[in-house]
């Protein structure tokens, strides 16, 4: 018999990635998001994971043999974002019926856990990179931290298995998601084209020069199935990166290519997509309508605050995946041809000209 997934996130990015490949694999999957969702070969659970009771009901009489959840809410301090995260996971968690057979249970997080919430982003006392997970948590308010002791106290509670996911960011596609670089980079690099503007890199001195890595939704994807279905995985937490190095100053030069703009040389100066983007809601939805585009709302496809916060970090960023090579997980995806897989897609699906 097929087994069952709850997907919680499934509208996101990599919710999104993961339910597609999870269906490809001949899963039977239950996508939940807070609105309607329509994933070919999903069923839809439409919920506000902040509402117990109507958590309940949604998906009480579920019995899934794995949940991912890959979703979160963005707050106005961290105090808030520990508050709101750390309920949903626990109403999700407790509206979910015990389980009579194995049950898998992964989260997803991120190197946040390494550099510190947004409020106190890359600052202080941090861990040397190469980051490894058994580095731990910093003594700081996270939500991550609070998230994950609430997957852990269910899991002692009613024993199921669980895996930790922390991947650097993640290249996808998904409309209306919060944290997403790649389509930002798109929006931007199609702006600076089409209204002759320089393709100028908004980050530091030490994002442009230093290594970095990231990670596509796809790749993702598949590390939450491997943990769920590789015993040796269970009750751990991992990296997840695509499995290269870059620096920004190579990586700008490949993404103004794809989209036939000229890099900007870098002078040092931070200059904050948030700023430069500030003025172009009117400008995106004047070329959405001439193009015939199917998303006009400049905020829906761009979200320059997050991607300010990791170009603009003044640390060097890399992840080390030994846990995962060691025990199996082998798979491997440039990232430059990730953000190009990225950009066909969101022109073959009419989100840029």
């Amino acid at each position: 018999m097929a087994k069952t997934a709850l997907v919680v996130g499934a509208s996101g990015i990599v919710g999104g990635a993961t339910a597609a490949l999870l269906v490809e694999q001949g899963w039977t999957v239950h996508g939940l998001a807070r609105r309607a969702i329509d994933l070919p070969g999903v069923t839809p659970v439409a919920v506000d994971l902040r509402d117990a009771a109507a958590t309940r009901a949604a998906i009480g009489t579920l019995a899934p043999d794995a949940v991912f959840i890959t979703t979160w809410l963005r707050q106005d301090s961290e105090a808030e974002n520990i508050r709101v995260n750390s309920a949903m996971v626990r109403h999700l968690l407790d509206a979910l019926p015990a389980p009579t057979a194995p049950r898998h249970i992964a989260l997803v997080t991120g190197l946040k856990h390494y550099l510190g919430p947004f409020e106190a982003y890359g600052k202080g006392t941090l861990p040397q990179t190469p980051f490894r997970e058994e580095q731990g948590r910093l003594d700081v308010e996270n939500f991550y931290y609070a998230q994950e002791d609430e997957l852990f106290a269910a899991a002692a509670r009613d024993g199921f298995s669980w895996s930790v996911h922390r991947p650097h960011t993640v290249i996808g596609k998904a409309v209306g998601n919060a944290m997403n670089m790649g389509t930002t980079l798109a929006v931007y690099a199609t702006l600076c084209r089409e209204l002759g503007r320089p393709f100028t890199f908004p980050g530091s001195a030490a994002q442009w020069s230093g290594l970095t890595d990231m990670t596509d939704a796809g790749l993702l994807a598949r590390h939450l199935l491997w943990a769920a279905e590789t015993e040796a995985a269970q009750d751990e937490a991992f990296n997840v990166v695509n499995g290269d190095l870059f620096r920004w100053q190579w990586m700008w030069e490949r993404i103004a290519g794809w989209f036939d703009v000229a890099a900007a040389p870098f002078d040092g100066i931070v200059r904050p997509l948030e700023q430069q983007m500030a003025e172009d809601a009117p400008l995106w939805r004047e070329l959405a309508l001439r193009e015939g585009l199917a998303e006009p709302e400049l905020e829906r496809l761009a979200s320059p605050w997050h991607t300010d916060a990791d170009l603009g970090r003044p640390i060097e960023v890399v992840t080390d995946m030994s846990k995962s090579r060691r025990l199996g997980f082998t798979a491997y995806q440039p990232t430059d041809d990730a953000f190009f897989a990225l950009f066909e897609r969101l022109r073959s699906e009419r989100l840029i000209p």
